[in-house]
């Protein structure tokens, strides 16, 4: 029971340091950025989007060097489900979701090839090797570099706003929040993974099953907060294309360093819960082309939908 106890407390801590870990990182760098003149919408699509994957990334990576592989995969394909139907279906909730076109158009179905890419890399090998790991790590540069000279080029033909709302932090306080929140990301993967694994021991759970509940809604909880913080202020426009960028981030980011560093079996489950992503995936395209919003009614069915896969990984 002591044992259980700690195990609990590591992995509350380790929530709690990969969230705020994550914030400092996010607005050192985002700081620094600012300092050196770079346009707030590339800092936007790439530090920040990064930012809220940090926790996801920490937790994999750590996973795949303790050669618990399972968590690994499992933690990036709950992660993605839980922002898709949870963290949409919440925020539409309390206001209609704006969806623009550019993101029906490009964003959403290029999230559907990353989930193909990993379900077709799983089914031929059962597993996500060195190869695979740093092929899909390539794909990530490549739309990472898209994405900057897209903003690049959107913002030279916009207007040249000036965003003075932002303050600014002094040198050596974004030097303290980098490294401080790279060490709390780093501890609190180390954190999430030794107190998981306990958890699933103890209760004869299967490492896959934590992954796709505990660690992943635990990891996905600072797209869940702000979120909703931004649904309740009416500042929704960007939510669904940021939780997408985010989707492309853990497969690509994420379980390619986890797959180049160390090879990941896939089990037969990792196979189900990825054709659910992207029947999941396709669905909420579905209701982002109506109106090119999200609205209150197809929020609940979302979130119903989440429960019911709830139910189904539970009982299987």
């Amino acid at each position: 029971m002591k044992e259980m106890g700690l195990a609990v407390l590591m992995l509350l801590a380790g929530f709690v340091l990969l969230i705020k870990g994550a914030d400092f990182f996010v607005e050192g760098s985002s700081s620094v950025a600012k300092r050196l003149r770079i346009p707030s919408i590339i800092i936007g699509m790439t530090i920040v989007a990064m930012g809220t994957s940090l926790p996801e990334c920490a937790v994999s990576v750590t996973a795949s060097l303790s050669n618990q592989n399972e968590l690994a995969i499992s933690n990036a394909i709950g992660s993605n489900i839980f922002n898709l139907m949870v963290v949409c279906g919440a925020c539409a909730l309390f206001a209609p979701l704006l969806v623009e076109v550019g993101t029906l158009k490009r964003e959403f179905p290029f999230s559907f090839l990353c989930a193909g890419l990993l379900l077709a890399l799983g089914y031929f090998g059962m597993s996500l090797g060195h190869v695979d790991g740093i092929v899909m790590l390539i794909i990530f540069a490549a739309y990472l570099t898209y994405m900057v000279l897209s903003a690049k080029k959107a913002r030279k033909a916009g207007a040249q706003e000036k965003d003075e709302s932002y303050k600014i932090l002094p040198i050596w306080k974004c030097a303290l929040f980098i490294l401080g929140g790279a060490a709390a990301i780093k501890f609190g993967g180390d954190f999430v993974v030794d107190g998981a694994s306990v958890i699933a021991a103890k209760f004869g759970l299967s490492p896959n099953l934590i992954g796709l509940t505990i660690v992943s809604m635990g990891t996905s909880l600072p797209e869940l907060v702000t979120s909703i913080v931004a649904a309740r202020k009416n500042e929704v426009d960007m939510a669904v294309g940021n939780v997408i960028g985010s989707n492309i981030f853990n497969i690509l980011l994420v379980l390619g360093v986890a797959g180049a560093i160390s090879p990941i079996a896939f089990a037969m489950e990792n196979m189900i819960d990825i054709i659910l992503l992207i029947v999941m995936s396709v669905v909420v395209w579905i209701f982002a082309w109506s109106n090119k919003k999200i609205v209150r009614g197809e929020g609940a069915v979302m979130l119903a939908v989440y429960a019911g896969y709830m139910v189904y990984i539970c009982i299987r």
